[in-house]
């Protein structure tokens, strides 16, 4: 066994019997090498910060050679990507991450068991938040697992079904998505509630959400195919999905006005809850600052799936003109 150096802890001896396995890569100039340079010197700028722009250093390089990594065994453009979202993962906080409050799919503690039972199947969900009388009032959670165990058996359903619900995560909106996925992983479990400073639901979180930051979206064979999220279909009429972004929407339509709004939402079902107060319910419609009216074509109790913008009465005049 070689000796090894007081100093730096590395083998002596002559020159080729000290290099380390994988010296090619090292001394190729790979970004790998480039990373372990990090730590042979001091700099103000952080260590964060000189990753990424290694990164960027590494896909420019692979960009001049036409798509092709540089060195063989170094990072893939997907590994680059994963870790490029892992170095601003601690930069998100949970309403960042969160399914919004009007995607919730929940169900109310006073619902029968065969409601409860369908829920499920329709929306192919596997944990689902219990509440009483209102969404800001969750009080539990509910597992499919439990519930398949009475479904497959044949064994007659609890005549309280919620004694079947577990205690869920609840999470300030501004906790970091970080503290988050350690929170869940200590209390063992796969779905937060997100509440605002008045204790309301704000949106719930799950495993998945927390992993996608990272990964990218993951689909599943319950996931539908996408559909594309705002369509126009007459002169100054839009219709939209409730989870197209407000401000995406507002260029989109060219109208800015219609993203201006005080409370902090970032969607269409979000802006459609601030402006009725309340889930509205389909038939609805409301009247938004700018003009714009905003009508309720889909959704139920706990919230708004589809929407239909309506353009202020002078813009759809303008737009006829032309």
């Amino acid at each position: 066994m070689p000796e090894t150096d007081k100093t730096d802890g590395s083998p002596t001896g002559d020159a080729d019997s000290s290099k380390p396995a994988g010296s090619t890569i090292v001394e190729s100039g790979g970004l790998w090498n480039a990373i372990r340079g990090f730590f042979e010197g001091e700099g103000e700028t952080s260590l964060r910060a000189q990753i990424e722009e290694k990164i960027d250093e590494h896909e420019d390089e692979t960009s001049r050679n036409g798509g092709e990594v540089p060195e063989k065994g170094d990072l893939s453009a997907v590994e680059l990507t994963m870790l490029r979202n892992l170095l601003h993962f601690s930069e998100h906080d949970a309403d960042d991450v969160a399914i919004p409050r009007s995607e919730i799919i929940a169900i109310d503690v006073n619902a029968s068991w065969d409601d409860m039972v369908a829920t499920f199947a329709e929306h192919g969900i596997s944990r689902m938040p219990v509440y009483r009388d209102q969404l800001d009032d969750v009080i539990g959670m509910i597992h499919l697992k439990d519930v398949f165990a009475y479904v497959v058996s044949g064994k007659p359903a609890p005549e309280e079904w919620s004694t079947l619900m577990r205690q869920p995560l609840y999470v300030p909106q501004a906790r970091g998505a970080l503290d988050v996925l350690a929170d869940m992983r200590q209390r063992r479990t796969h779905l937060a509630i997100v509440v605002d400073e008045f204790s309301g639901t704000d949106g719930i979180i799950t495993i998945e959400d927390l992993v996608e930051e990272i990964v990218g979206e993951i689909e599943d064979e319950h996931d539908e195919a996408p559909i594309e999220q705002l369509v126009e279909i007459a002169p100054g009429t839009w219709d939209a999905d409730a989870r197209a972004e407000l401000d995406d929407v507002a260029e989109r339509v060219g109208d800015p006005q219609l993203a201006e709004i005080e409370e902090a939402v970032d969607t269409l079902g979000g802006l459609a809850f601030v402006l009725a107060e309340e889930v509205p319910q389909p038939g609805t419609v409301l009247d938004h600052p700018s003009g714009w009216k905003v009508e309720i074509t889909a959704g139920d109790e706990t919230h708004v799936t589809r929407l239909r913008l309506h353009a202020p009465e002078d813009a759809e005049s303008s737009e006829e003109d032309e």
